[in-house]
């Protein structure tokens, strides 16, 4: 029973079961590109990172070691939140180089090109783009061609990697593009437009990521600021910062204003999460 307990807690925490080894920054292809599996090292090094950090941040505001070792527990969140970044950057990865592919699609198709044809055309246009590196879309559409190859249909080979991408401009091509193949409408101009459409749209969301970029680090800083404040007035004035711990009213004190800042924290970055 205690096992079982145990076992059904580390899998809350999101303990790798059976993973010693970090996964490769290209999933490659056939990879389920909206989940990240951390590796046993990846969790611990999460985990102490966090706890550290978090243990910093409450010593600063307590001066009590216990108290803050307690805090530090906080840092089990820790591997979750590095696994949701990882997860985010390789589908943010992903997706400017799928932007890049329908430029390249769309520049075939106005050539003439069927849509297959220019689909596949694409691969010698990026490995142009990224040379020397295998991408993640490079290794997804060269396992499409070789299905096709294999005599699979082009739609369920695009079908079977929007189902694993978790992105959604991906997604929103590949439903237009076998809508299209089963209504038997105008595939080429219809492809065209929706790559062009799409394209933009990425395009779109990179400038505001390029806009808010600066805010981003200015809010870094604001939240740091506080602490190394609290910092110096511990190291230059300890006798100012005396009365906050000789009461049960200062440490009340204390941790409102630790909470306080903690929601402003969070608040600040969800403000600051911008995308289309």
């Amino acid at each position: 029973m205690a096992i079982e307990r145990a076992q059904l807690w580390l899998e809350r925490i999101g303990w790798p079961a059976g993973r010693d080894r970090p996964q490769p920054a290209s999933a490659g292809a056939g990879a389920d590109y909206s989940r990240y599996e951390l590796s046993r090292r990846e969790f611990l090094l999460a985990f102490a990172a966090g706890a550290a950090l978090v243990f910093s941040a409450a010593y600063l505001f307590y001066l009590n070691v216990l108290i803050a070792l307690l805090f530090s527990l906080a840092g089990i969140k820790a591997p979750s939140l590095y696994r949701e970044h990882v997860r985010v950057k390789r589908q943010e990865r992903l997706r400017i180089h799928f932007k890049e592919m329908l430029f390249s699609l769309s520049s075939s198709l106005a050539a003439g090109r069927s849509v297959e044809n220019a689909l596949f055309a694409s691969i010698g246009d990026l490995r142009l783009i990224y040379t020397g590196s295998s991408t993640d879309l490079l290794l997804e559409l060269e396992r499409i061609r070789r299905r096709c190859a294999n005599g699979e249909t082009l739609e369920s080979g695009l079908l079977d990697f929007a189902a694993r991408s978790g992105v959604d401009e991906i997604m929103q091509f590949t439903d237009v593009f076998t809508t299209c193949k089963r209504t038997g409408g105008d595939l080429v101009e219809i492809v065209r437009r929706t790559s062009q459409l799409i394209g933009e749209r990425i395009e779109v969301n990179q400038e505001i990521q390029v806009l808010i970029a600066q805010k981003k680090f200015e809010s870094r800083i604001m939240l740091g600021v506080p602490f190394a404040f609290l910092g110096f007035l511990h190291l230059a004035a300890p006798d100012y910062m005396a009365p906050l711990y000789a009461s049960a009213a200062g440490y009340v004190l204390i941790t409102a204003a630790l909470l306080l800042f903690a929601a402003c924290g969070w608040l600040m970055l969800k403000i600051m999460d911008i995308r289309l």
